[in-house]
């Protein structure tokens, strides 16, 4: 086990296959320690060179109602009002430290998420 930083994309994939091929190691092996090894490498190189999209908080409120199969009516128990509710999701309105913990909660998001949000005028 000879390993390095990873620099290129072909050294990042080829950790990323032995990774894959001893993940199932057992525990005070050789490829136990050269998982470890690897698993921070590539670590450090996804930090380095994999930039992740921003998601919009109400995109992800969008995709947590659609996994649910919840409609915005069902979101005013937590929000309030249906106009509320609509202002929120439409993004007309920002979402309040209050509304963001109930989200957050009923969700299992965590809050910071829900403060990403661009308010539109309209």
């Amino acid at each position: 086990m000879n390993r390095t930083v990873l620099k290129t994309e072909a050294a990042y994939q080829k950790a990323i296959k032995r990774t894959l091929t001893i993940f199932q190691t057992k525990e005070n092996t050789p490829e136990a320690e050269e998982l470890a090894l690897l698993l921070v490498l590539i670590k450090d190189y996804e930090d380095k060179h994999i930039q992740l999209p921003e998601i919009d908080s109400l995109d992800i409120i969008k995709l947590k109602m659609q996994e649910r199969g919840i409609k915005a009516k069902d979101l005013t128990p937590l929000i309030g009002s249906k106009g509320h509710v609509s202002s929120i999701l439409s993004g007309r309105r920002e979402i309040t430290l209050k509304i963001a913990q109930r989200l957050k909660d009923y969700f299992q998001l965590p809050a910071e998420i829900f403060f990403q949000t661009t308010i539109t005028k309209g």
